[in-house]
């Protein structure tokens, strides 16, 4: 039986980080069910099926790589967002951030973030670390049912 590999969100904004977690990806095939946004607000218009999202398939990711620092809209007030909406607060978030603010971890996990990681500043730590979290999110965790996901 194959499994399906499920669609992953990364919000980045910075054009390096986001060419190499897509280039990370890619060694496991996943590269291709990556989509990219580049800051909150455009995050929470493609959860939401808003703006130029209006038309895509209904469900969520199998999980969201959020960036902290990001015009218009911060990894922490979409994290508040997405915990606050009943259609999306099942949704896996994994804070991919170069923050070692305490704060920023602290408020990370009071608001329900499922993962913390701080960006390796190594190139090949970085790949690494990247290439286990998309493989755990897309492939090997269980998502919530359906009914949960919109």
């Amino acid at each position: 039986m194959k499994t399906e590999i499920r669609t992953i969100l990364l919000a980045e904004d910075n054009p390096r980080d986001v060419e190499l977690t897509l280039e990370a990806l890619s060694d496991h095939n996943l590269a291709n069910n990556v989509i990219v946004v580049r800051d909150g607000v455009e995050t929470m218009e493609y959860l939401r099926r808003e703006g130029k999202y209006k038309q895509r398939k209904t469900g969520n990711p199998a999980v969201l790589l959020l960036d902290i620092k990001m015009p218009r809209m911060d990894g922490i007030e979409v994290l508040r967002a997405i915990r606050s909406d009943k259609l999306l607060k099942m949704l896996p978030v994994v804070m991919l951030t170069s923050s070692r603010e305490e704060q920023d971890l602290i408020k990370s996990y009071e608001l329900g973030v499922n993962a913390y990681v701080v960006k390796p500043v190594d190139f090949k730590a970085f790949i690494e670390a990247v290439k286990q979290l998309g493989v755990f999110w897309a492939v090997i965790n269980e998502a919530p049912p359906l009914g949960n996901n919109r």
